[in-house]
C-alpha cells in the first residue's frame, strides 16, 4: 500500500509541476473561492485544490491500471523477463517449455503415477501423444541420472533438462518419491532451475522461451505446496542471479494463471 501511495504522489507531482509551470497565473485568478480575502490567497487556494484534484486523479488511474494489468516488464543488463497471464498453448513465435517429471513419463490417467491430464504435461500429450519418448532422447544423447527414481527405481534424468520436439522443450522437472508423486526440496528446486536456465541457453535458438510456473500444479516443495506467487518469486530471482540468460532482443515470458492470492502487483514480495 506504501509503494501504491508513493507512486500515485510521485505521478502527481509530475503532473502539477508541469501544471504550474505551463499555466498561467492568470488562470488561478478567475475562480474567486475566498470573497474577503486578496488575490494573492485565491490563488494558493486554487492551486492547493488543482493539486488535490489532481492527486485524486493520479490514485483513481494508478489503481485502475494495477488492477487491470495483465503483464509486467523486468528488465536487466542484457536480458529481459515479461510475466503475463495467459495461456501457454496460445503463446506464438517462441519455443514453450513442458514440464514433465523426472522419468518422463507419457501415460496420462488418474494414477498417482500418472500424468495429471489437466496439468500442462496431461493437456500437451493429449494434444501431442508421444509414442515414442525414448528416441527423442537418444537423439540428443541425454543420459539418465547416476541415482535411479525412488518410485519403482525407474530410470530417471536431471530436473532441468530438456529434450527438444519441435518447437516445444520437454522438461525433465518432478522427481518422483516412493507413491509416483511429484516432491522437491527447496534446494533440489533451485538446482533445477540452475539447470534449466544452462539448458535454455543452449536450445532456444535465437527465439523467445515461454515457461509456465514450474510446481504450481501437484507437485510438492519441503512436502507443502508454495503459492504461485511463491514459485514465482523464486524463478525470476533464480534467472536474475544465473550466468545464462536469454539474449535480448529474445526474452523469457512466464505465463501465470490467474488465482486467488496472487497479483502480478506483489511480485518480488515472498523473497
Amino acid at each position: 500500500m506504501l509503494k501504491f501511495f508513493k507512486r500515485s504522489s510521485t505521478l502527481a507531482f509530475g503532473m502539477i509541476s508541469a501544471i504550474f509551470t505551463f499555466v498561467p497565473e492568470t488562470c488561478f485568478e478567475k475562480y474567486i473561492l475566498l470573497t474577503n480575502y486578496s488575490t494573492e490567497a485565491n490563488i494558493v487556494v486554487n492551486r492547493m485544490m488543482t493539486f488535490i484534484v489532481v492527486l485524486l486523479m493520479s490514485i483513481l488511474g494508478n489503481a485502475l491500471y494495477l488492477h487491470f494489468r495483465r503483464n509486467v516488464h523486468i528488465n536487466g543488463h542484457n536480458y529481459s523477463i515479461h510475466i503475463k497471464y495467459g495461456n501457454l498453448f496460445k503463446m506464438r513465435k517462441c519455443k514453450k517449455v513442458i514440464p514433465f517429471d523426472e522419468c518422463f513419463t507419457t501415460s496420462v490417467g488418474s494414477r498417482p503415477c500418472d500424468i495429471n491430464p489437466d496439468s500442462i504435461c496431461g493437456q500437451y500429450l493429449k494434444e501431442h501423444p508421444i509414442q515414442d519418448i525414448k528416441s527423442l532422447i537418444n537423439n540428443i544423447q541425454l543420459h539418465p541420472a547416476k541415482n535411479k527414481s525412488k518410485y519403482q527405481s525407474k530410470e530417471c534424468y536431471t530436473s532441468g533438462k530438456l529434450v527438444p520436439n519441435g518447437d516445444d522443450l520437454l522438461l525433465a522437472f518432478a522427481k518422483l518419491n516412493e507413491d509416483g508423486l511429484g516432491q522437491f526440496t527447496r534446494e533440489e528446486y533451485l538446482e533445477c532451475l540452475s539447470v534449466l536456465w544452462k539448458e535454455i541457453d543452449k536450445y532456444y535458438g535465437q527465439m523467445n522461451v515461454c515457461i509456465p510456473i514450474l510446481g504450481s500444479g501437484v507437485t510438492r516443495i519441503d512436502g507443502i505446496s508454495l503459492t504461485q506467487q511463491e514459485l514465482l518469486d523464486l524463478i525470476i530471482e533464480s534467472y536474475k542471479l544465473s550466468t545464462y540468460k536469454i539474449k535480448v532482443p529474445y526474452k523469457l515470458y512466464i505465463i501465470c494463471k490467474k488465482k486467488d492470492n496472487f497479483s502480478l502487483n506483489r511480485i518480488g514480495e515472498t523473497l
